[in-house]
């Protein structure tokens, strides 16, 4: 008797819950599936990722040891190597937003969005390293 009870139950709150619509399954699907190969792009990239900036590091260590302490040196070495994405997202892979794997200094990132929220065309338009 128990389990009829229970049984019931469960069919009552099948039945109380409202299905999705083709089109909603159609869509979670989708994201399901760009969800996934983001994942298993990761898999892939972030190991690369995390070896360039783990050399990045080290040849910045050189660089500045032979460049007798010059910090400036260093930082044009390992700021490219440990700044950037490690993760691909589905903004990635719908191209909404673009992979950097050579990271930038954020002062010319600041500049590039502030040119793109203004209107600047950032194709034809360059920012130079004086602008700072």
């Amino acid at each position: 008797m128990k389990h009829r009870w229970s049984g019931l139950a469960v069919a009552a709150l099948m039945a109380s819950t409202v299905a999705a619509g083709p089109a909603a399954a159609d869509e979670m699907t989708n994201e399901a599936g760009m969800g996934a190969l983001s994942a298993l792009s990761t898999m892939v990239y972030a190991p690369v990722k995390l070896v360039y900036a783990t050399c990045g590091l080290v040849f910045g260590g050189i660089a500045w040891g032979l460049s007798g302490g010059d910090s400036e040196v260093m930082m044009a070495v390992v700021t490219p190597a440990v700044r950037g994405d490690y993760v691909i997202t589905p903004a990635h892979l719908r191209m909404e937003k673009s992979v950097e794997f050579f990271g930038r200094d954020p002062a010319y990132r600041e500049a590039q969005d502030q040119q793109v929220a203004s209107g600047g065309n950032s194709a034809n338009e360059t920012v130079t390293h004086e602008d700072f």
